[in-house]
């Protein structure tokens, strides 16, 4: 939050997103992404309703993105990538 405080909103949400890739069930973290994102939702009340929404379409999104991931027995397809071994 030092980063959005000095300015830096892009930078504070790359670290956000980066913290929440680590730790997926922090409601602090997405509570914090949220507030740089949409502050919004924030004030003058916060929108409870809205977050539950959030909430539910982000875990949504982030439970399809481990369905796109292709693994295996000799680990997991990344994109962009030839995993074909030559």
């Amino acid at each position: 939050m030092e980063y959005a405080k000095n300015g830096q909103k892009e930078k504070a949400l790359q670290e956000l997103d980066e913290a929440l890739l680590l730790d997926t069930d922090n409601f602090l973290i997405r509570k914090q992404r949220w507030y740089i994102r949409y502050p919004e939702k924030f004030s003058p009340t916060i929108d409870i309703e809205w977050q539950q929404q959030q909430l539910e379409k982000e875990k949504a999104e982030e439970a399809q993105k481990k369905n796109d991931i292709d693994c295996g027995p000799e680990g997991c397809v990344i994109p962009g990538t030839d995993n074909s071994g030559e």
